[in-house]
């Protein structure tokens, strides 16, 4: 198992070494792919392994994989093949046009290539002083990403990425710092008192007021990472400059990984703390981030920073699903990320299609795009009612059943709210696209593409995100469900 840990952080690295060699887009982006694709299966195969076994446990803690990290991985690793096949042809279109030079191909694929490695790398580690270290390089990496194009705002987006997302991370570097505090009195060792499995056995004789402050601002730190309001002020920008597969690899896999650090530090909390105080903190700032989202989606401008604005959306009623609680909270928690995850992605995705043949990312001047791009229109029309939650897909499912945890844990007066506001965020959303995909095509829209094989594969990755969600939205396979609850049973 040790192995195919490191073959799934590594795997990504293949386009970088690609793109470094001196290949050209195309090449860069098969090889890319390719590493995407290996990464993914390993990750199935070292949660087939895991699967009832004992978890994955080496280097004095600092690689450790359970039911919940192997669930992550599978989540990270699979946004990060769709994003991979995706670049394929957006980016050698770029090329092909001169919008982007050899050495910004480079960099994009070097970078790329990094940013995932460093992501799946991060929900390796059962050291929390690693997790934090491999986090912050993560952000880096992917500010690249976001300033690639070199363009004022896009380089604007990037320094203010950098600058706020490294303050939140060392806010959750702090917080890891309290938490190290507060487990003075066990007389662990220096490593052992960063080590998750041992502090979750531990947390009980952990020091209370320090053990509190350490959650908050674990909270808020790795909060910023993740784009809770009011720490989401980077999120909009970010996403709406970055190169569209980047985009679909920040909201689809970053911001997931910034959720996992929180979800480690709530297991602590609830076993060392009790579950009321991390209730409403999550409750808190879960309800502000859906508040703010829904009330920015309203504005029709950007279409990126309308999915960004959805991003900060739906973090929010995940962290509202995990301050729930209980089985069905939980459940519904981990089934959001992945849903989220794969309509993100496919969303993403199709914009990059769509600002490459009308040639702006303003939804005011898009239209007509069922007619012009069946398959693009399409897979934007569907993917924008999966992730507003509507049947058949997965997103109805998973927040059906987070209205039902709140219901049963907590007063009627908080899932009514959440009802409310989804509302809201349906409304707004879907008055955005629903005018992109109506009405008249532009009389000259050329494709951006060489070749019909160009075409298929741009294709791809949107019908096989819309696929899974369609899947998890009829039926949930019974292997991931095992896995979801022994991920619950992980966080407790």
């Amino acid at each position: 198992m040790t192995a195919l840990a490191i073959l799934i952080a590594l795997a990504p690295l293949t386009g970088m070494a690609a793109a470094l060699a001196g290949a050209r887009a195309r090449v860069a982006g098969i090889a890319q792919a390719a590493g995407a694709a290996v990464a993914f299966g390993c990750s199935l195969a070292l949660l087939a392994m895991l699967d009832g076994g004992p978890p994955l446990l080496d280097w004095d803690g600092f690689l450790y994989v359970d039911s919940l990290g192997g669930f992550f991985l599978m989540t990270v690793a699979a946004v990060t093949l769709l994003a991979a096949v995706g670049s394929i042809s957006y980016v050698a279109a770029q090329e092909d046009d001169g919008e982007l030079s050899g050495f910004q191909v480079r960099l994009y694929y070097s970078f790329f290539g990094l940013f995932a490695s460093l992501m799946l790398a991060a929900l390796e580690t059962g050291n929390l002083g690693l997790l934090f270290v491999l986090v912050e390089a993560s952000t880096l990496a992917s500010a690249a990403l976001v300033g690639l194009e070199g363009r004022a705002r896009s380089l604007e987006a990037a320094w203010k990425y950098v600058i706020i997302s490294s303050l939140g991370v060392t806010i959750a570097l702090v917080g890891t710092l309290f938490l190290f505090y507060s487990g003075s009195a066990l007389h662990l060792g220096s490593n052992l008192g960063l080590t998750w499995p041992y502090l979750v056995a531990h947390a009980g004789a952990l020091a209370p007021q320090s053990l509190r402050l350490a959650f908050l601002l674990a909270v808020v730190g790795y909060g910023t990472k993740v784009g809770l309001a009011p720490m989401h002020t980077w999120l909009p920008d970010a996403h709406a400059e970055a190169p569209s597969p980047a985009s679909a690899m920040l909201s689809a896999a970053l911001l997931n990984t910034g959720m996992y650090a929180i979800i480690r530090f709530l297991a602590i909390a609830n076993r060392g703390l009790g579950s009321t105080f991390p209730r409403a903190v999550l409750l808190s700032f879960g309800f502000a981030s859906i508040v703010i989202g829904a009330l920015f989606m309203v504005r029709r401008g950007n279409f990126k920073r309308l999915f960004a604005y959805s991003s900060v959306e739906h973090m929010g009623i995940i962290a509202v699903a995990l301050g729930f609680g209980g089985v069905l909270g939980l459940y519904g928690a981990l089934l959001q990320m992945l849903n989220h995850a794969l309509a993100k992605a496919v969303l993403f995705l199709s914009s990059g299609d769509v600002s490459l043949r009308y040639r702006t990312r303003e939804a005011s001047q898009v239209s007509g795009l069922l007619a012009a791009v069946p398959v693009t229109g399409g897979a934007l029309l569907l993917a924008s009612f999966a992730v507003l939650g509507s049947p058949p897909f997965g997103l109805f499912l998973s927040e059906l059943t987070i209205v039902r945890a709140g219901f049963a844990s907590a007063s009627p007066v908080f899932p009514l709210v959440l009802l409310a506001l989804l509302g809201l965020a349906f409304v707004a959303f879907a008055r955005t696209t629903a005018g992109m995909v109506t009405g008249s095509p532009p009389d000259q829209l050329a494709s951006p593409y060489r070749g019909r094989a160009a075409v298929a594969v741009t294709a791809a990755p949107l019908i096989l995100g819309l696929a899974a969600l369609l899947v998890l939205g009829l039926w949930i396979p019974v292997g991931l469900d095992t896995i979801l609850r022994h991920s619950i049973g992980v966080i407790g």
